[in-house]
């Protein structure tokens, strides 16, 4: 009757991430980092879980000689989170007798 949840959104920090990039066309390490209010490594190892996922893309470079991480959601990860929240919808439907 429910639907699965996919387990790689179901994360609350990775549905975070998802959420943002779903608003935006990019985002970088930093931004993402202070609106989840996450530390750097727990979020390395979240956007990375999603990347192995297929759901965003990860472009490492050097902005002004510091690294710089920027993540885009990819077209799967657009089909995930919209299928992750059409399942959400359905629990909390109200069955009528």
């Amino acid at each position: 009757m429910f639907a699965e949840l996919d387990p790689i959104l179901h994360s609350q920090l990775r549905l975070a991430i998802i959420s943002l990039l779903i608003g935006v066309k990019e985002a970088e390490f930093t931004f993402i980092k202070e609106k989840t209010n996450s530390t750097a490594g727990n979020l390395s190892v979240q956007i990375q879980k999603l990347k192995d996922a297929g759901y965003i893309d990860v472009v490492k470079e050097f902005k002004d000689n510091y690294p710089n991480t920027t993540c885009k959601i990819t077209s799967k990860g657009i089909a995930a989170f919209e299928t992750y929240v059409n399942a959400l919808q359905q629990y909390l439907k109200v069955q009528k007798p």
